[in-house]
């Protein structure tokens, strides 16, 4: 059979969603949807009055029956789907996936709660599209590993689309044709550079938000009949062509063990507020707060990298010692070393104006370089390796074998809780609220209708 014979992977994959019942996920999968849930809300709730979201609330018309967490009034399913995916992804502190990186909350919980609450679906049909589009999601970032960033694009943003589509698809119910046709739309939608990284400007906050917008909407106009390329993404001028060129796509990463290997219920929930990789360099410098050394007796800091990571997180190095904005300071890894090792910890109150013209905090950043490890893991793994020399001579080397909060080393319940419940407090809700919310989800995917949520926008 030759290829323009072979079946078009957007087909494939929308018969494997059909075939599947919600009654055969895993229970891992089960549990892992309602985290994401939980974790994207509080999210949600936390940057409720950032600058950033209002100034995306202000582009938005009022009224619609689904929720904007935190805010007055009801919204359409797009704007509810850009607003929550905005303030979910804004912080950089939703979940990750080891091996794309990719966020599937901050896009797929925005997207399918506004579907449900636009069509009055329940939690069963949210449960069957956030497992099956986070599994879609992560498999998808698996096929081009680092390809999509060198491009100049954001994985989350560009995949996030497609997967939105298939996720709503999933939850609304739609044939195999209409969902492949969801796809196929969603690959005309896709969107989402990463020039941002230039001036630490604000547009990677808005890409969940707009991949769970657009997801939604291939959704509804392939039920309504509008038609999309089935080779969408494997074909001559589609998705992997476009966002990844310079690498051959392994469509194996895609399809092998589909439905019986769930790569969803290993998604990783971050302890930090801050870009992916840093996560473990951070966990470095707090190591090496902790045997005790000073800022002041610090020489030089040379992190081992992964070559992958450097033009985001390292490069130029100029900027990243001296970040212009509070969410440069996010993607600078010596920014986020100094602060976890000055702090302790690398929550919202370390990326703030104050933080970022702070002396000690920029003195220890410009002792901090890098050198790239030919034998890094990334992106399969996420490690952090400091090697810190100290003006007496002394040298501590410290490593993090693997990104804490991910498959290695999850976050217990109970960390997760507390995140939820502080992301809350940090968005001025009270302990009740949360706690209300959070009994709410506990409870979401055995409801008929997910009503419940329409008390939570205030």
């Amino acid at each position: 059979m030759t290829q323009s014979e072979m079946p078009a992977l957007a087909g494939k994959l929308a018969d494997w969603m059909a075939a599947t019942a919600t009654a055969s996920f895993p229970p891992e999968t089960v549990s892992m949807a309602q985290n994401l849930v939980l974790d994207v809300t509080g999210l949600c709730v936390a940057a409720r009055a950032q600058d950033y979201v209002l100034a995306t609330l202000a582009a938005l018309d009022e009224g619609g029956p689904c929720t904007a967490f935190g805010h007055a009034g009801g919204r359409s399913g797009f704007d509810a789907a850009l607003l929550n995916g905005t303030a979910a992804h804004g912080e950089d502190y939703d979940d990750t996936f080891e091996g794309g990186p990719v966020h599937s909350g901050a896009v797929l919980v925005p997207a399918l709660i506004a579907a449900c609450e636009r069509e009055n679906l329940g939690g069963e049909a949210l449960l069957r599209g956030l497992v099956l589009g986070s599994e879609l999601l992560c498999r998808l970032s698996l096929v081009t590993p680092k390809a999509i960033h060198k491009a100049g694009f954001h994985p989350t943003a560009v995949i996030g689309a497609i997967a939105a589509s298939a996720a709503v698809s999933a939850t609304l119910g739609l044939t195999p044709g209409q969902t492949a046709n969801a796809i196929g739309i969603a690959g005309s939608m896709a969107s989402g550079i990463i020039e941002y990284l230039a001036d630490g400007s604000w547009t990677k906050r808005m890409h969940a938000g707009w991949a769970a917008q657009s997801g939604l909407r291939a959704a509804l106009m392939a039920r309504g009949g509008f038609i999309g390329p089935a080779t969408v993404l494997e074909g001559t001028h589609g998705f992997y062509k476009a966002f990844a060129p310079s690498a051959t796509p392994d469509y194996g990463e895609l399809l092998s063990g589909l439905g019986h290997e769930w790569k969803m219920a290993t998604i990783a929930f971050k302890p930090y507020a801050c870009g992916t990789m840093t996560q473990p360099f951070i966990d470095c410098g707090v190591a090496l707060r902790r045997l005790g050394v000073q800022s002041i007796d610090i020489a030089s800091i040379v992190c081992d990298v992964g070559e992958g990571t450097v033009h985001r997180l390292w490069d130029p190095l100029a900027l990243k010692h001296r970040p212009p904005t509070p969410y440069a300071a996010k993607f600078s890894t010596p920014f986020c070393i100094a602060v976890g090792f000055i702090d302790g910890r690398a929550g919202f109150n370390q990326f703030t104006e104050a933080r970022i013209h702070d002396a000690d905090v920029l003195d220890l950043c410009g002792k901090i370089t890098y050198r790239v490890d030919p034998a890094d893991e990334y992106p399969r793994n996420f490690t952090g390796h400091i090697k810190a020399t100290l003006h007496n001579g002394t040298v501590h080397e410290l490593r993090q074998p693997h990104m804490r909060g991910g498959r290695s080393d999850p976050l217990p319940q109970a960390e997760l809780d507390a995140k939820f419940a502080e992301n809350c407090a940090f968005g001025g809700w009270s302990a009740g609220q949360s706690d209300r919310l959070a009994d709410a989800i506990s409870h979401l995917f055995h409801q008929p209708s997910l009503a419940s949520l329409s008390e939570f926008r205030a």
